[in-house]
C-alpha cells in the first residue's frame, strides 16, 4: 500500500518575495511540492506568502527569512529544513541583485536589451556602478550562491532525487569578458576550482578599486553583475563535477519583466520562472553541469 504514495518532495528557492522567484515558488507549489520560500526582507516575504496562501497553496509553502550573503543566517535556514522535512529534493538559487543603479531608464532600457548599440557615454548616463555596490553584486550573487548551496548539500544528498538549479543570465557568457587570464580560468572546465574562481573576482575588484577596469579588459558597466552570473555558471560546473549524483544547471531565464530588468523585457516573470522549474523537475539521468538560455543547452 505505502508504495503508491508518492513520496514528499520539498523545495527551498532563495529571493522569492516577487518577481520570477516568487512565480517559482507558486509553479512548484502547484506542483504539490512543499516550497521554503526565503527573502531576506521578512515583510516583503510574509505579504508574498499571505498571496499564494490566497491563491489556495498555503499547505505547500512556509516562509523563512534569509540573508544569503550571511553563512550564520544560512545555517539557520538549513536546520529550519532539517527539522522540518529530514531532507531536500530541489533547491533554486535565484536571489540576486543588479549591482547598479540606474540612471536613465529608457537608456538602461536599450543597454540590456542591446549593450551594443550604445557608446561608453551613454552606457555611463544609464547606469552607474559604485565600488561598493559591485562588492556586494559579487557577495550576494556568487557567494550567496555558494554559501546556500553549501549549507544545503548535507540535506540535498538525502534525497533520491536532487536538483540544483542556479538562477544565472547570458550576460554571463565568457564572450562578456576580454579579460583573457579570466577567460582562460573560467573556460578551462576540467581545471576550476573553487579558488580559482575567487582569484578572477578579486583580481576585478582590485582593478575596480585603482580604476583599471577598462585597461584591463573588464566590462566597465555592470562588470559585477557579468562576473558574478559568469562565476556561478563555472560553479556550476565545478558542483556538477564533485557531486555526480545531483543534478546541478545554471540558466538563463531570458529578458524577463521584473524589478532587475526595471520592468523592461519581453517575458513575464511567469514565463520566465517555467523555464527553470522544467529543470527543477527534470527527471533522474537528466543532464548535469550545463548552462541552458531559457530551454535551450547554451555555451559557456
Amino acid at each position: 500500500m505505502g508504495s503508491e504514495v508518492a513520496a514528499e518532495r520539498y523545495a527551498v528557492v532563495t529571493g522569492a518575495n516577487k518577481g520570477i522567484g516568487f512565480e517559482i515558488v507558486k509553479q512548484l507549489a502547484s506542483a504539490g511540492i512543499k516550497v521554503v520560500l526565503t527573502a531576506r526582507d521578512e515583510k516583503r516575504g510574509l505579504q508574498a506568502l499571505e498571496t499564494l496562501k490566497a491563491s489556495g497553496l498555503s499547505e505547500f509553502v512556509v516562509f523563512h527569512q534569509v540573508d544569503v550573503a550571511n553563512a550564520a543566517s544560512v545555517v539557520t535556514l538549513a536546520e529550519f529544513v532539517k527539522s522540518q522535512f529530514g531532507k531536500l529534493d530541489i533547491l533554486v538559487n535565484n536571489a540576486g541583485i543588479s549591482g547598479t543603479v540606474i540612471n536613465d531608464k529608457d537608456l538602461a532600457t536599450l543597454l540590456i536589451a542591446n549593450p551594443g548599440a550604445l557608446s561608453e557615454e551613454e552606457k555611463n548616463k544609464a547606469v552607474t556602478q559604485t565600488f561598493e555596490l559591485a562588492e556586494e553584486c559579487l557577495q550576494i550573487n556568487y557567494y550567496g550562491t555558494k554559501i546556500t548551496t553549501e549549507s544545503l548539500l548535507p540535506l540535498l544528498k538525502l534525497s533520491d532525487s536532487p536538483r540544483i538549479v542556479n538562477v544565472s543570465s547570458s550576460l554571463g557568457k565568457l564572450e562578456s569578458i576580454l579579460n583573457e587570464e579570466a577567460k582562460t580560468v573560467l573556460s578551462d572546465a576540467d581545471n576550476l576550482t573553487e579558488e580559482k574562481v575567487d582569484e578572477v573576482l578579486k583580481k576585478f575588484l582590485e582593478d575596480f578599486k585603482v580604476g583599471s577596469l577598462e585597461s584591463k579588459g573588464w566590462p566597465k558597466t555592470g562588470g559585477a553583475y557579468v562576473l558574478s552570473k559568469a562565476a556561478i555558471n563555472a560553479y556550476t560546473r565545478i558542483v556538477a563535477k564533485s557531486f555526480p549524483t545531483i543534478s546541478v544547471n545554471s540558466i538563463c531565464p531570458g529578458y524577463v519583466i521584473t524589478d532587475i530588468t526595471s520592468n523592461t523585457g519581453v517575458l513575464t516573470a511567469e514565463e520566465g520562472a517555467a523555464s527553470v522549474v522544467t529543470l527543477a523537475l527534470l527527471p533522474n539521468g537528466g543532464p548535469s553541469g550545463q548552462f541552458y538560455n531559457r530551454t535551450e543547452v547554451a555555451t559557456f
